[in-house]
């Protein structure tokens, strides 16, 4: 394995220790948390096809004039995710923290996308 930061190191082994476990599927996809030094991403993912069916990001057109700290960021975002995602016809995930602390922005997105509707 060619990663040099521990901290990276660390999370990619934690990675992969959650996704032996965690699958999606078409019904309960795999709600999977992806976050920089900036910005913070989300999608479900139906892994049985390999499909992204529904993604949200603090970069989307909604929020290019918001302000506020990363935590209200993926607040907004957990709420963009719960309402995409009923859209879309889906009701309950399964949480993937996809190796991150839950803890923070990414638990602040659960709550928000918990609040929006989403059950896991």
């Amino acid at each position: 394995m060619g990663i040099k930061n521990k901290k990276v190191n660390r999370r990619f082994k934690i990675k992969k220790r959650i996704r032996k476990i965690v699958n999606g599927t078409p019904e309960r996809p795999r709600m999977t948390v992806f976050k920089s030094n900036k910005q913070i991403y989300v999608q479900l993912v139906d892994d049985l096809n390999g499909v992204t069916l529904v993604s949200a990001s603090s970069r989307d057109k909604k929020f290019e004039n918001a302000k506020g700290t990363k935590t209200e960021q993926a607040e907004r975002v957990g709420n963009l995710i719960a309402e995409k995602a009923k859209e879309a016809g889906i009701e309950t995930v399964v949480f993937d923290r996809n190796g991150y602390l839950y803890h923070g922005r990414v638990k602040t997105l659960a709550d928000a996308a918990r609040k929006g509707g989403l059950k896991f």
